[in-house]
């Protein structure tokens, strides 16, 4: 085995076991234990517990705007694209709730400032992808000529509170049924 098949096979045995240990023992100790990767080869990889939170974060993310890049560069239509990002934000919940979960709650819970730099370029090749779907809808009239700021708001800012609130076992959250009722009022809310 070459030594960068190594070092991806350890990087992705440390990924595994943090979203398995998160949040309840998300500790040096419990990553390193569980995972069987030394403490030493850990701060080689990622600097800290907390760098290894950050990369973590940035897969996360990634594979959560890949899903909504998934969804709506296929579009036949701006209310086509916006309804599909919402039914592939719920349903990357419910198949990857660890990966959810991490998204949701790590910055809050774990110390990502210094690494913001770093997340947000890794971010921002995807979400240029989305804004460059949405442009010629806005264009074209179709979706409303708002800072993008506020048009994440309108579309994500629904689902982010449905998933964060299935992810805490609320009772009167369904995915599905907010997969059925939510893709058409986004839409209206954004709607031109």
């Amino acid at each position: 085995m070459t030594r960068h098949k190594r070092s991806e096979e350890t990087i992705g045995r440390l990924f595994d076991t943090a979203l398995e240990v998160y949040p309840a023992d998300f500790t040096l100790r419990a990553v390193t234990t569980r995972s069987g990767v030394s403490v030493g080869s850990l701060y080689h990889h990622f600097g800290s517990l907390e760098g290894l939170a950050a990369a973590l974060y940035s897969r996360c993310m990634a594979d959560l705007l890949d899903a909504l890049l998934s969804a709506v560069e296929p579009a036949s239509s701006a209310r086509d694209g916006v309804r599909q990002a919402v039914v592939a934000y719920l349903g990357f919940t419910a198949e990857h709730p660890d990966q959810a979960r991490f998204v949701h709650a790590a910055p809050y819970a774990i110390d990502l400032g210094p690494y913001a730099e770093q997340i947000a370029a890794d971010k921002a090749p995807r979400l240029a992808r989305l804004v460059a779907w949405l442009r010629p809808h806005v264009a074209a009239g179709t979706v409303a000529d708002l800072p993008m700021a506020q048009v994440e708001m309108l579309l994500i800012g629904p689902v982010a509170e449905v998933t964060r609130r299935w992810l805490a076992g609320a009772g009167d959250i369904d995915l599905a049924e907010a997969a059925r009722i939510l893709p058409d009022r986004i839409w209206r809310s954004l709607s031109g």
